[in-house]
């Protein structure tokens, strides 16, 4: 069932839906019923949020408007990305950013505090959250907003990493929540942030380089082809000879991301239906290998 999930695109794409769910029953449960926030460019929408309630007056009732602010910030970014990360990966992360954002949106924020204990909400929270994420990063999708600035920014060659980005974007958004609330905010916010990245690295298999080997009696060029101009990878072919059938056959290697397994099965059988191809997960590859998010 996870194989098929894993190797399956619109099974993939209905779980990075399922674990935007998550993610946002979370937030709206145990998170927002306390006054605290999350980290990227959803804690910048929650902060506006309560400055407009702060200082305007505003009441949005169970709705909470930073789900929708979240979209309308998201949509700029993945139209500056959309040059840089190319069209599949954009769209993908659309269809999660607007999930998050829907859900964030219709899922009624407690009246009350489910936990009223700041720390046990915070420890739910982020295992929650780490989960879902964890869920959307595996099945190779994106929930917009830091990751894919960051990852930009590093595209052009810029000294911001997408982890040196997202960790000064949110220095300074729980510095704004230190002065504009109180210290328990801030700091119970950092620790279910911190909750989150400890749950996420658990719970998703980000960045594991895949060493694929493919064999095949196709004498043309077209899978390297595919594999260098599609997936932007390099390829090593050399010729050789089946023991059993003593006939010739072409192998070729290929490191990627686990996420363009899924794209390479299916342009290789495509191709070839009687392409024999092995799999190797977590290899350490080393020198000029390109990372990407998704």
């Amino acid at each position: 069932m996870i194989y098929n999930t894993l190797h399956n695109r619109w099974l993939r794409l209905l779980a990075c839906v399922g674990g935007e769910f998550i993610c946002a029953a979370a937030l709206n449960l145990f998170t927002v019923p306390l006054g605290l926030y999350s980290g990227g460019i959803m804690g910048f929408c929650q902060l506006i949020r309560s400055l407009l309630q702060m200082f305007l007056h505003l009441d949005f009732g169970t709705f909470d408007i930073a789900g929708v602010l979240f979209f309308l910030f998201n949509v700029p970014i993945l139209l500056y990305a959309y040059k840089i990360l190319g069209r599949d990966f954009v769209l993908k992360t659309l269809i999660c950013t607007a999930s998050y954002s829907f859900f964030y949106s219709i899922i009624p924020v407690a009246s009350t505090p489910i936990v009223e204990d700041y720390l046990t909400s915070c420890l739910l929270a982020g295992i929650l959250v780490g989960i879902g994420s964890g869920i959307v990063l595996t099945c190779g999708g994106s929930s917009g907003g830091l990751d894919i600035v960051g990852l930009c920014l590093s595209k052009r060659g810029s000294s911001f990493t997408v982890g040196k980005f997202s960790l000064s974007f949110n220095a300074v958004l729980y510095a704004i929540c230190l002065i504009l609330f109180s210290p328990a905010v801030a700091i119970y916010s950092i620790i279910y942030n911190f909750m989150t990245c400890m749950m996420l690295d658990r719970s998703h298999q980000q960045n594991v380089n895949v060493q694929a080997l493919i064999f095949t009696r196709e004498a043309d060029d077209k899978m390297e082809q595919y594999i260098m101009e599609t997936l932007k990878r390099g390829v090593t072919y050399w010729e050789g000879t089946g023991a059993y059938t003593k006939e010739g056959v072409r192998v070729l290697s290929v490191c990627l991301s686990k996420y363009e397994i899924e794209q390479l099965l299916h342009t290789v059988h495509t191709i070839d239906p009687h392409a024999f191809i092995t799999v190797q997960e977590g290899v350490r590859v080393y020198g000029n290998f390109q990372r990407k998010v998704g």
